[in-house]
């Protein structure tokens, strides 16, 4: 059984930082594409960072020159390190997997989120 762990979620103060991790396991499938995306309350939920297995990274615009990502195959394991924080980054954080599978091709893996909360 697939699973994704987010940890490092909190309560930090306008200008401060975080780093998020994200373990994941439960299976022996090629890990492609790994990453974040977030939902605000009333808002839809949106892309924050991707990763690709060769490395290759994706950013929204709102969260360039502040974000960074990162990924650790050997332990299956992406982190998101987030600087310079603002309270619009304040919201559930979501880790993401896509898994190369026999049958399905690529199927996309969520985790169930970690509060970030940003005060002002």
């Amino acid at each position: 059984q697939v699973q994704l762990v987010e940890s490092g979620g909190g309560l930090v103060q306008a200008g401060g930082s975080l780093r998020l991790s994200c373990v994941i396991s439960g299976t022996s499938s090629s890990i492609t594409t790994t990453g974040w995306y977030r939902q605000a309350p009333g808002k839809q939920r949106e892309l924050v960072a991707t990763i690709t297995s060769a490395g290759s990274t994706n950013f929204a615009d709102s969260v360039k020159g502040r974000f960074t990502i990162s990924r650790d195959n050997a332990k299956n394991t992406v982190y998101l390190q987030m600087n310079n924080l603002k309270p619009e980054d304040t919201a559930e954080y979501y880790c993401i997997a896509d898994l190369v599978q026999l049958v399905v091709g690529v199927a996309r893996y969520w985790g169930q989120g970690t509060q970030v909360t940003v005060s002002s």
